[in-house]
């Protein structure tokens, strides 16, 4: 019902009335202490590997596996898939230039979010393996939990690679994130 309120508010307010709303919204986020490590800033915040996080992503992914719910990103549940058509479409092609194989290495992908996302259009394909390389605790909460023939949870990138060679590799809002993105990508390069 909320989602049905903001899309018909965004279809019928004028552009003036939006423009106030997001800026009262975005008054609400703060950037104000400077901190000079990485080191100090994480001591100080709260972040993905939060306690609590992990267990509300867990729950509301099981729903999607099992069917109860249709989509979920950051442990919020959807009544439908907002697809990204040129990460779908991307996939697609890297299936086609492999025979229809898509063997994917989702860096930071959560419980495979991404995965459960494109499920519909991938799983018709002669072999789909989605590789999830993310932290410790979620992929003990995967292999657990989630993981099956196609869906597997790796700790880290080298662990992945040795057991799978990727045809396509997959960095969805996660590089913001990490201490050093330019060493992720160097060994994702390599």
């Amino acid at each position: 019902m909320k989602q049905k309120f903001k899309t018909l508010a965004y279809d019928w307010l004028p552009p003036a009335v939006l423009r106030q709303i997001r800026r009262r919204r975005s008054a609400d986020i703060r950037f104000e202490e400077e901190y000079a490590t990485w080191k100090d800033a994480t001591e100080n915040c709260t972040g993905y590997d939060s306690e609590g996080i992990l267990e509300k992503v867990l729950e509301a992914t099981l729903k999607v596996k099992n069917g109860e719910a249709v989509y979920e990103r950051d442990s919020v549940l959807f009544d439908h898939i907002e697809y990204s058509w040129p990460v779908l479409s991307g996939l697609m092609w890297v299936a086609a230039r492999n025979n229809g194989r898509l063997n994917v290495l989702d860096y930071g992908g959560s419980l495979g979010t991404s995965y459960f996302r494109n499920r519909k259009f991938i799983e018709p394909l002669e072999l789909i393996r989605w590789n999830v390389v993310d932290q410790s605790h979620y992929v003990e909460a995967g292999q657990t939990h989630i993981q099956n023939h196609q869906l597997r949870f790796f700790e880290t990138i080298d662990d992945c690679v040795q057991d799978i060679k990727p045809n396509a590799i997959l960095l969805s809002s996660v590089l913001q994130y990490l201490r050093d993105p330019g060493k992720i990508i160097d060994t994702l390069k390599k």
